[in-house]
């Protein structure tokens, strides 16, 4: 006898509250992913007795600090020497993640954040591992970080990928999309990453360029094969696959073979596409700006989706230069400045074809990472020029 459909059950038992199974986001409301009296769906030692699985804990915590703004939960959700990787800067200590919690809903009293899906992976014996992207939106009405305040809303998405142990972050990389918020706030990009690489080079940080990257090992063509050491299942390494034949082998064409005609591409300020040649152009654009980039998945990840399907995600980082032109439009001309751009992805995988990607990146880092270098070849050049 043939399974019934799940778009068959009733409602009830659709609900993450009412299921024994780890619980999924999409599309369901916060009370329903916050539930009361809810029994522990998988096992999670050393967890408070709150949480039911890894889901309702990474968009539970996340609520109660930022939206209900129990921002003293960090004290028992984070070690004491977690690391936090941003796109402008790393956070080595408890102490500074609250304090920059602390500053950035000064700025944004009214800020909000909906989770919009949680892709995980891992066990209460070898820790968690959730990928959490993040639809923000709010309204920047105090004088803060970005200056005296403005008035205006904004919306933008930010991925957050935490590693976890018996309820403890100790691992964590944020892209947000500043860019984003900094265009809707009507601020100006430019100035932004001058005062950001300005503070930097004051205390004493440079970018140094060391040269070629592992992209090209002197002058043979970029590796043939992906490194699927990563992957866990034979979805995620088609994906490893498809992005190295794309990214590093600059084979665009692919992308018209692993999406469906009808994805939908998400991308950096809250751009909304249609279709493969979308995605292509958009892929072209960033590897444009940084045409001798080389492209290195960090992780994934990967969960069936209820929806229909799976949903993967990756962590990588580009490493190149600014030598050429693409979507970064604030770059400007190229520079010749070395760039490192740490991005999150998620697709979602309905029949073997991608029918929506999530790409977040920070354009305002790479921007920041220029500024600094041209900082550094100011002050080389005047500490060799002649008396």
């Amino acid at each position: 006898m043939a399974e019934k459909n799940d778009s068959a059950k009733p409602i009830a038992e659709l609900t993450p509250a009412r299921s024994g199974k780890v619980m999924q986001v999409e599309r369901h409301d916060y009370p329903d992913l916050a539930p009361v009296n809810r029994k522990r769906a998988q096992p999670m030692r050393g967890f408070d007795e709150v949480y039911t699985d890894i889901v309702d804990y990474i968009v539970r915590c996340t609520h109660k600090i930022w939206d209900e703004r129990d921002i003293g939960l960090i004290y028992s959700h984070y070690t004491h020497n977690c690391v936090l990787y941003g796109t402008t800067g790393t956070l080595y200590t408890r102490e500074e993640v609250v304090r920059d919690t602390i500053q950035r809903l000064v700025s944004f009293p009214e800020r909000r954040g909906m989770a919009t899906q949680v892709i995980w992976k891992g066990n209460e014996d070898d820790g968690f591992y959730t990928s959490h992207l993040v639809t923000g939106t709010g309204r920047h009405t105090q004088n803060g970080h970005l200056g005296a305040p403005t008035g205006r809303m904004f919306t933008s998405r930010t991925v957050a990928d935490c590693m976890i142990y018996e309820n403890k972050i100790y691992r964590e990389w944020v892209v947000a999309d500043t860019t984003a918020i900094l265009q809707q706030l009507g601020l100006d990009v430019q100035a932004y990453a001058q005062r950001i690489a300005t503070a930097s080079f004051d205390k004493g940080l440079v970018s140094l360029d060391i040269g070629e990257n592992r992209h090209m090992i002197g002058q043979y063509p970029p590796e043939a094969e992906a490194d699927l050491s990563l992957a866990s299942t034979e979805t995620e390494r088609h994906t490893l696959r498809w992005m190295h034949d794309v990214y590093n082998r600059k084979m665009l064409g692919t992308i018209a073979s692993v999406c469906a005609p009808t994805v939908q591409y998400h991308g950096p300020l809250m751009t909304e596409l249609y279709g493969v040649a979308s995605v292509i152009h958009q892929t072209l654009g960033l590897i444009g700006s940084l045409p001798d980039a080389a492209f290195t998945p960090q992780h994934i990840c990967s969960n069936p989706c209820e929806e229909g399907g799976e949903k993967v995600a990756v962590r990588w980082i580009m490493e190149g230069h600014h030598l050429g032109y693409g979507i970064l439009n604030h770059l400007g001309a190229p520079t010749g400045k070395r760039v490192q751009v740490m991005g999150i992805s998620h697709f979602h995988y309905k029949n073997g074809k991608i029918v929506d990607e999530w790409r977040t990146y920070d354009e305002a880092s790479m921007l920041v990472q220029v500024k600094l270098a041209q900082m550094a070849d100011r002050k080389a050049a005047a500490l060799t020029a002649p008396n």
